[in-house]
């Protein structure tokens, strides 16, 4: 009984000394991973928000695969944190290779300011990425900063110009007339348009309300055109009535553009002349 006792612990100071063996040359074998900032990338872009997805690329120069273990990370913009969170997905990092990190974070542009309309004159906003990242090695986890500052661009508020209106139909007692709009998308990226829509006036006089629809994706740099047509009872606009026979008058409109759930007023006032 004796002699199995102390067999068994011979055998246990002997494994001891083989563990401590092996991590000690582990730890002269194994090369720290690297961790370096890739690319920002701005998607999704609305008057509402944008998501933006921050991309860390990590390398392995060890013959074995790594973990990723845990993170810890803030992103804010112009000074206010927006989110804290995890990336996209897990990380496993091949021998011998390298795998990107994602931290995808939704912007949503009325946590920045009270009043959508004074963003909107701004060019680009600030962000500031912070955190760490812990990946599991055979000599225990080892943690990288993820720090990264830089500057996304604000969306401009697409323009919108009216067209020469064109008489249809007039009569005595009302008219019905083509108004041509004209949105153009000056962003070079994609914004949807989710509708234009706002009372109108001619020479003073209430006539109606215009209002687009969904107008869709609008492309980057592109324009769209629309014609939207109005019937105006010139029992209720007199004024507007005179205008149209003379062909000449102030048209006014007052609204908003809707864009991927904001709503920024719009407001524009032209002389214009009308055709028939």
């Amino acid at each position: 009984m004796r002699r199995i006792t102390w067999m068994a612990l011979l055998g246990v100071l002997l494994a001891a000394s083989g563990c401590a063996a092996l991590n000690n040359l582990l730890a002269g074998a194994f090369k720290k991973p690297r961790v370096a900032f890739k690319t920002a990338q701005v998607e999704s872009v609305s008057l509402a928000g944008a998501t933006v997805n921050l991309v860390w690329t990590v390398a392995n120069p060890n013959p074995i695969g790594l973990m990723l273990e845990d993170v810890d990370y803030k992103f804010s913009i112009e000074g206010k944190q927006l989110a804290a969170g995890h990336p996209r997905q897990g990380l496993d990092l091949p021998a011998d290779g390298r795998a990107d990190l994602d931290f995808p974070v939704g912007v949503q542009f009325a946590e920045l300011v009270p009043a959508l309309e004074s963003l909107f004159t701004k060019e680009v906003v600030a962000y500031k990425a912070e955190g760490s990242v812990g990946i599991r090695t055979p000599i225990g986890v080892l943690r990288f900063p993820l720090v990264h500052e830089g500057t996304f661009p604000v969306p401009r508020l697409p323009q919108v110009e009216l067209a020469t209106p064109r008489i249809t139909q007039i009569g005595v007692t009302g008219a019905t007339v083509e108004f041509p709009l004209t949105v153009t998308n000056g962003n070079g990226f994609p914004l949807p348009v989710n509708g234009l829509k706002g009372a109108l006036k001619v020479a003073g006089a209430s006539v109606g309300t215009l209002s687009t629809g969904d107008l869709g994706m609008l492309e980057a740099k592109s324009t769209r055109q629309v014609t939207l047509p109005l019937r105006i009872d010139f029992a209720q606009a007199l004024s507007a009535a005179n205008a149209l026979r003379t062909g000449q008058a102030t048209v006014a409109f007052d609204g908003a553009l809707q864009s991927g759930g904001a709503s920024v007023p719009l407001r524009f006032s032209e002389q214009v002349r009308f055709t028939r």
